[in-house]
Formats: structure tokens, sequence, C-alpha cells
């Protein structure tokens, strides 16, 4: 049981941008990956999920044992991944209450029906802990939301899906103090066994919220060096350079 990731290459428009990634997250474990702009942490992301412009070259992908490679994002989502999104999309039209429920219907067998009382007593729970008011519910997906509110709302999506993996790209970015700690305690409510979790990041602050088993630096669509938190707290002494001239003598 795990989202094991073997020698992984893709990038798009033919460069490509992620070279040879291989990690292993398992159930209950957090994983954080940290690098400078252009290191393909993103890159990486899109390719686990199956962004349409993003193509993987050569690798595999396994969770819990099945390829997903070859399956597409929805179909990867219904296995049990999940991603919140460096910058959510609006949906005109469509409420967060809709939206969720949609896709929690869509993992349900086929002819059994949602009920509707627990899942809003349910969303309603996941909102208090997100310090969301339940006005927010009836609101059009991200549409007029704040950064923040916007990063709330992918966290609220992870506490109603469960998925059993699930990727946060760049979760901390544009936050401020507040609403960062706002995030990290709905991230850390839904921590447990049953659930891996990659953190995408720059910056070491929100590791200081959300407790990592195990930090990756990325480097020009490398792992160039793996730890524990104290990996996290030499990178914000010392920065990325010492990573980046490392990988430039390595480099033919």
């Amino acid at each position: 049981m795990s989202l094991k990731i073997e020698n992984l290459h893709g990038g798009i428009g033919g460069k490509e941008i992620v070279k040879g990634i291989s990690l292993e997250i398992n159930p209950g474990e957090v994983h954080a990956i940290m690098g400078p702009n252009g290191s393909g942490k993103s890159t990486l992301s899109k390719l686990l999920t199956g962004h349409p412009d993003y193509e993987v070259y050569s690798g595999t992908v396994l969770l819990d044992g099945e390829p997903i490679l070859d399956l597409a994002p929805d179909e990867r989502s219904r296995k049990g991944l999940f991603m919140a999104f460096q910058y959510p999309c609006e949906i005109p039209g469509v409420t967060v209450a809709n939206f969720l429920r949609a896709a929690l219907q869509a993992r349900l067998p086929e002819g059994k029906t949602l009920n509707i009382t627990d899942f809003y007593k349910e969303l309603y729970a996941a909102m208090e802990k997100l310090a969301m008011d339940r006005k927010f519910s009836s609101r059009y997906v991200n549409e007029g939301f704040s950064g923040g509110e916007k990063k709330r709302n992918e966290i609220l999506q992870m506490a109603i899906l469960k998925p059993k993996y699930a990727i946060l790209d760049e979760t901390d970015s544009g936050l401020d103090i507040d609403a960062l700690k706002i995030v990290a305690n709905g991230v850390n409510s839904l921590k447990g066994p049953h659930m891996g979790i990659l953190l995408i990041t720059h910056y070491q602050r929100l590791l200081n919220y959300i407790l990592p088993d195990r930090v990756h630096v990325m480097v020009n669509g490398r792992i160039v060096e793996s730890g524990t938190k104290e990996l996290a707290l030499k990178l914000e002494e010392k920065g990325y350079s010492q990573f980046e001239e490392e990988l430039a003598v390595q480099t033919p």
C-alpha cells in the first residue's frame, strides 16, 4: 500500500522537466518536496494527476500496486488521488456544495444515492474546522474568492473526498500567517494512518505547522537530497544554491 513513483521522466511541449524522480509515500506519511522556481515540483504534480498538457516520457506510478499513468484524471481521482492546486480555477454557476455532492456521488457504486442529510452534516462540520461560514457552501466555486478562501476550499474538498493520497501544490503561496495557520490546522486534522500527503513548497514556514516525516530537495528536475525536518531548516539557512552548484558539477 503506497503511492510509488519509479524513475519518472516527463515534461511539456517535448521539453523534459522531471528527470528521473523516484519516491514512495506510505499511508500515514507526510513528505515535503522543496525546491526553487523552475525545479519541476509543479510539473511532477501535474504528471501524477494526469494534466492533459503534460506528457510522461518514461517511468511508472503505482497507487496501491496499480499502475495509474494510463488512467484519465477523473479515474485517478476515484482511485484515491487528490490534488490541491496552487492556482485553483473558478467554476461559475456551480456552488461549492453542489460541486462536492457531484464528486461524492461519482464515487458511489452505480444505483446508490448520496444521503443528503449526512452530506450536509459532514460538510458543515468540515467548514467549521476551517473557519468557513456556512454561507460559503452556496457560493460558486472560487468565483470572487480571496487567495485564502481558495486554499481553504481546496482543503475542504480534501476533507470531504477523503483521498488515499493527497498532493498539495504550494498550498501556502499567497497566504498571510493567519490564513496559513487555518489551512495547516485543516490539513493536520485530516492526517492519519489512511492518508499519505505530498507537500510541495518553496518555503520552510509551512513545515512549522505541518510536520513532515521526510523532506526532499528538488533541483533541475531531480531529487538531490532527502532527509528529516532538519533538512528544511538547513535550506532556510543556506538556500538552494548549494545544491544547484553541486548538481552543476555532477551534470556533464
